[in-house]
């Protein structure tokens, strides 16, 4: 089934992690063997050709550079100008692989109908071009409103204010306090350019600061229930239900300390801790409870998110293993359109009403 992945952090991977995504995973684990620079060094998931293995042909791609003040200890850049050139570094390897005829950039209605026909001819992936639509995880390197046009002209269509600890505009994961002035300015400014507000990681103050200010189209690319996994990243039932009625669509976050509570990093193990994908579902059924529909979640899996199969479920070898969900969603009792609709149907669903034109 064609699939949608709405969070992946390709270029991070690429330009940071050293990592040649036109090559399978398997050939990254073994160039990666005896490194220890990062901790997921030899157990990535995420490559172009698992991607197209799995008919996951469109995704939503991610720059990401942080500024840290110099009392923050979270791994960033020391000003905002820095934090910029390294998201056009990221946007400069996104366009090479254009050029190379591996990925190609959707930030529009038409584009994104065209890339569908092409993905769904009856022929085989193997040279069709991964869709992207690039999004922005923390506006930090956002360095002042001009820049977020010249972005937005560069094809950036989305924006998580915040990514974690305290940033220039939000507030995020482990931090908290309400938008700043800059921040409501922001969001402003990206309701007038159309560009989606990505809810995720945004601390709860910060949070329900936007969902008041911003009339725009919301989503939450990768995010997880309180409920299940008691943390200040996941969405309590309150925050899910005003995302429920802003349309927004939520997407299902494949990070083992997210999935199941006690998580201890690099001491639990999927297995130890049974963090397996009907863990997932369980996340995205609670979603879909609270609904009283399908019409909310989808995948924003997050895989090589700085953690690779050491912490994620047990029963995912590579990305390609998304598509083993249909079987276990129809094992829950989820219906055929219920499943087009987490596999894809609601992020298209979504894009197709914030790109009316």
């Amino acid at each position: 089934m064609f699939t949608i992945d709405a969070h992946l952090d390709l270029s991070m991977n690429a330009m940071e992690w050293n990592r040649d995504l036109q090559q399978p995973v398997i050939a990254i684990r073994n160039r990666e063997a005896g490194l220890n620079d990062k901790p997921d060094r030899g157990n990535g998931v995420v490559a172009f050709p698992e991607l197209r293995k799995g008919n996951i042909g469109l995704v939503v791609a991610t720059q990401i550079g942080r500024y840290v003040a110099p009392d923050n200890k979270l791994p960033g850049w020391h000003s905002p100008e820095q934090a910029w050139a390294q998201t056009q570094g990221q946007l400069s390897w996104y366009k090479t692989m254009e050029d190379a005829g591996e990925m190609i950039m959707i930030k529009d209605r038409k584009g994104l109908e065209r890339h569908l026909s092409l993905w769904n001819d009856g022929t085989p992936n193997d040279n069709k071009p991964i869709g992207y639509i690039l999004s922005l995880e923390g506006a930090d390197s956002i360095v002042t409103l001009k820049h977020l046009e010249r972005a937005y002209n560069k094809g950036l269509r989305a924006i998580g204010p915040a990514h974690y600890g305290p940033g220039r505009y939000a507030n995020g994961t482990d931090a908290t306090g309400h938008l700043n002035e800059q921040g409501r300015l922001l969001l402003r400014e990206m309701e007038q350019l159309r560009i989606i507000l990505d809810a995720t990681h945004l601390c709860d103050d910060a949070f329900w600061d936007a969902m008041e200010l911003f009339n725009g189209a919301v989503w939450a690319s990768h995010n997880n229930c309180r409920a299940l996994v008691n943390h200040n990243r996941q969405f309590s039932d309150d925050m899910i239900k005003v995302l429920i009625q802003k349309g927004a669509v939520i997407g299902g976050a494949l990070d083992a300390w997210m999935m199941v509570p006690g998580w201890v990093r690099q001491q639990s193990t999927p297995q130890g801790m049974g963090c397996n994908l009907e863990t997932m579902i369980d996340h995205m059924d609670h979603i879909c409870q609270i609904a009283g529909n399908s019409l909310h979640v989808g995948i924003g899996s997050d895989l090589d998110g700085a953690f690779g199969k050491e912490q994620c479920p047990y029963d995912l070898e590579t990305i390609a293993d998304l598509q083993k969900l249909p079987a276990l969603l129809t094992k829950r009792g989820y219906s055929a359109t219920d499943i087009e609709n987490v596999m894809h149907g609601n992020w298209l669903r979504f894009l197709r009403n914030a790109w009316i034109d």
